[in-house]
């Protein structure tokens, strides 16, 4: 070993350092100007910008050369930028908790770990903690790649006022936890419905005659778990730290590639960024060919259409409400027009939102 290389590119790194922590304080002085200058301004001020923070990402990730891959580089500048919001005002946010789910990991993910965080009980409450202003913007789960959509998320969309102002996206990798020393020891299983379905293979293999107990969250298991002596829990690293249990194995989702969508609520509009969807709640009315009809003017004026769910209306029976995503803008050529021959059409027109699509 070359000690006085070493020693060089220690000091080089000291050195990097040293210019990183001016740059950061710069960029921190400047965000005390703009909450200076929007806290003067008339009204009140969004002192969050999503498309804004947004379009730092996509440039972050197009002038990222590596080693350090797009997602990590990503990571460090969201964290940035949420110390540096947090100087202008640091943003309370409700989630779907409590503390340990994957609904508060995608909560940083997204806003990075500078704001105040609020545990709601249920979808429910995170909407209501948004409408009464208890908190700036909520997170809740809309759908996952395995187990499908999440129906009480949708929905609250029905009635609620609330606006889609983002997404993030998490993979999903589910732990087993306890603390026993062998897996032979483990009596009873807790976890949540999904990741009992979403480690169904590895469970039958590897914990076949072990009972298997849902709950109303992985964080729950892991508490029980945690309580408890010959349990364990399917939950994430997260709640392995919080509820100090060891993680015996790791990663024992059935599919790899599993992925959870989260949607962020508010009450702000938000700008385009050019990469960008819009949610729709749309009521037809009760006529052959209903559907049609609201899908031919998106695929008159050349809308991509990436996804429709269909729910009851919970007003007459068998009558259904559809939420369709699309890609685009709401202030873009062709969701315009659509959207005006859409209420021609529909009983009902709701836009939800119209957000950036989510980073890595």
């Amino acid at each position: 070993m070359d000690k006085n290389l070493l020693e060089t590119f220690r000091q080089e790194i000291d050195s990097i350092d040293r210019q990183l922590i001016q740059l950061i304080s710069s960029r921190a002085e400047l965000a005390q100007k703009v909450a200076t200058v929007k806290a003067n301004g008339q009204g009140k001020a969004n002192f969050y910008r999503p498309d804004r923070e947004a379009n730092i990402l996509k440039r972050v990730l197009e002038h990222n050369k590596g080693p350090l891959s797009g997602e990590e580089m990503a990571r460090l500048i969201r964290e940035v930028m949420s110390a540096c919001l947090a100087l202008e005002q640091r943003l309370q946010v409700a989630f779907l908790g409590p503390a340990g789910t994957f609904t508060e990991e995608a909560t940083y993910k997204h806003f990075g770990h500078s704001i105040s965080t609020l545990s709601a009980s249920s979808i429910d409450d995170v909407f209501r903690e948004v409408e009464s202003d208890n908190a700036d913007y909520g997170v809740v789960p809309i759908e996952n790649s395995t187990q499908g959509i999440v129906n009480s998320t949708l929905d609250m969309f029905m009635e609620s006022t609330l606006k889609i102002v983002g997404e993030v996206e998490l993979r999903i990798h589910q732990h087993l936890l306890s603390n026993v020393e062998k897996l032979s020891e483990i009596q009873v299983l807790y976890s949540h419905q999904q990741s009992l379905a979403q480690c169904k293979k590895w469970l039958e293999t590897n914990l076949p005659g072990v009972k298997r107990v849902p709950v109303s969250s992985n964080a729950d298991a892991a508490q029980r778990a945690y309580a408890e002596p010959h349990a364990a829990a399917i939950a994430s690293a997260t709640a392995a730290e919080e509820y100090k249990l060891t993680i015996h194995n790791k990663n024992i989702e059935d599919s790899p590639d599993n992925t959870t969508r989260f949607l962020i609520i508010g009450k702000q509009e938000v700008q385009q960024t050019g990469d960008d969807k819009t949610t729709l709640l749309i009521s037809a009315r009760n006529k052959p060919g209903a559907l049609f009809s609201l899908l031919q003017p998106l695929a008159r004026n050349n809308v991509s259409l990436t996804r429709i769910e269909s729910r009851p209306s919970h007003c007459v029976n068998w009558e259904y409400v559809f939420f369709l995503d699309l890609e685009g803008h709401i202030d873009r050529a062709g969701i315009k027009e659509s959207l005006d021959e859409l209420k021609a059409e529909a009983d009902l027109l709701k836009v939800l939102g119209s957000y950036p699509r989510a980073a890595l």
